[in-house]
């Protein structure tokens, strides 16, 4: 195993201001800005609007197996935090909760539905069709996102009557309208139809930063992991062979192993969620505290660093992310930074907001060498997984650092190659998307367990498991769906 250089960030917040807006309930209020769509560029404006801004990465990673606990005392309990890693239903509003994703998802929900109506009413729309492919698969992907954390995952062998999430496809036009969560079936067909309906209208040429909108890309990013989820494979090789039609996914992947690594912490922050970055495919602006999650009490810590970045992985060695700390054992890749809006010019107050790549290139790869892999192309697979380990290995040398069917084998002890390889797929995965919460969909994917240690106050460390069929993996519902008739998740 190499040596590995860890280093301490030290982090100096000054004065901590209460981000207080308060949140928007769904369904409390029923706009309709119908009137005031008369122009392509109205349209354009309000789709800025069309994308869920809130994050979902404090609740999932936080629930997920890439967390741990680091013992009494040793950071902050925020009750965001401290909730899902004990899987108990979040007794907050704030940016961060369960609660309010679900209405900033709703909220673009609602005005992807607004941009659509008054296009609708356009008779010669041909300068409005970039628009409502944008708004179709805006729609597409918040409830998409919606069903993942809140309803039961998709069996693509089982049964998928169980109850799904409300799919709202007209504006608001009253207080607590009546609805209706369908099943996870029909909620699927639904997010496909708009989707396959959406994807051909898009242009990049759109937007003057296409990848704060869905791009065509971005696009066809969302589309492969809707159809991981779905499990249809071909499809999701399909779309993922279509953000790059050059078929060049290296130069576009994360360069942790080379620019990254040589980064300060101030240029490593700035970059990893800029537009520039080549793969980050989609960003989202989010109110959210997230940036400043530098030292929870769950969370990144040194068991998870050792596994992650300092044993030997597949590849026989590990990966080149560059570490920091806020001060052992609260470790960090910093690639989170918050953006303060002031309430004006001259205030002292104002709210935090963390922009998020909620699709990049490198999750892509990962998809489509999963994808390849349960059809059966292992050398299509382990091409995907040693372009992708290239990027993450300082001085990669593929004689030496190349995974193969007999390293996977041997490392997994397994004889079964499909699962060494999806296994070996999930692995980098864990890795790389730590601190982003993208391994919860892979445990809600593949039915994962997830084992918590808990320390108490004489350093005694216990052990509680979040089984498969635990109805805990399905994020709760805000308390006032129930007046719009909608049933909440049992516990």
């Amino acid at each position: 195993m190499k040596n590995r250089k860890q280093y301490t960030f030290i982090y100096i917040l000054g004065a901590a201001l209460i981000f207080s807006a308060g949140c928007k309930k769904y369904l409390e209020h029923a706009p309709d800005m119908r009137t005031k769509l008369n122009s392509v560029e109205k349209v354009g404006e309000l789709l800025v609007s069309a994308y869920p801004k809130a994050d979902y990465i404090t609740f999932a990673e936080s629930a997920s197996d890439n967390a741990e606990d680091k013992g009494e005392g040793v950071g902050s309990e925020d009750q965001r935090y401290v909730d899902p890693y004990h899987w108990e239903d979040v007794d907050s509003r704030a940016q961060g909760s369960p609660t309010f994703y679900w209405n900033n998802s709703y909220e673009a929900i609602a005005a992807a539905n607004q941009a659509l109506a008054a296009i609708a009413e356009e008779s010669d729309n041909e300068e409005y069709l970039p628009y409502k492919g944008e708004a179709l698969v805006a729609r597409a992907y918040a409830h998409f996102m919606l069903a993942v954390l809140y309803a039961k995952t998709y069996d693509p062998a089982g049964d998928n009557s169980s109850p799904g999430i409300p799919y709202v496809t007209e504006p608001e036009t009253v207080v607590f309208g009546q609805y209706d969560r369908g099943t996870v079936a029909s909620t699927y067909e639904m997010i496909e139809k708009d989707l396959e309906e959406g994807l051909p209208l898009i242009k990049n040429s759109a937007y003057n930063v296409p990848k704060y909108h869905f791009n065509i890309a971005a696009a066809h990013a969302f589309a492969a992991r809707f159809y991981l989820f779905k499990g249809e494979y071909d499809k999701v090789i399909e779309h993922v062979n279509n953000i790059y039609p050059s078929g060049d996914f290296k130069s576009n992947l994360r360069p942790w192993a080379t620019r990254y690594y040589s980064y300060g912490s101030g240029e490593m922050q700035i970059n990893f969620t800029k537009a520039t970055e080549n793969s980050n495919l989609l960003l989202i602006e989010t109110a959210s505290l997230w940036a400043r999650t530098t030292s929870p009490r769950f969370g990144f810590g040194i068991k998870m660093n050792t596994q992650l970045f300092i044993n030997d992985n597949v590849t026989g060695t590990n990966f080149d992310h560059r570490i920091w700390s806020y001060g052992v054992p609260n470790y960090t890749l910093l690639k989170w930074r918050e953006h303060f809006v002031r309430t004006s010019a001259n205030a002292t107050i104002g709210f935090p907001y963390t922009i998020v790549p909620v699709l990049t290139a490198d999750e892509a790869l990962m998809n489509r060498a999963e994808a390849y892999a349960e059809v059966g192309n292992f050398e299509a697979a382990l091409s995907d997984i040693n372009t992708f380990a290239s990027t993450r290995i300082r001085d990669y040398n593929e004689s030496e650092h190349a995974v193969t069917l007999e390293k996977i084998a041997d490392f997994y002890a397994t004889d079964d190659p499909k699962e060494g390889v999806v296994q070996t797929i999930l692995d980098f995965k864990k890795a790389e998307f730590i601190q982003e919460g993208v391994r919860w969909f892979d445990i809600l994917r593949h039915r994962l367990p997830v084992t918590h240690n808990l320390i108490d106050v004489n350093k005694k460390e216990t052990f509680i498991t979040l089984e498969p069929d635990d109805p805990r993996r399905l994020f709760q519902l805000p308390e006032e769906v129930e007046k719009s008739g909608i049933e909440r998740n049992p516990r």
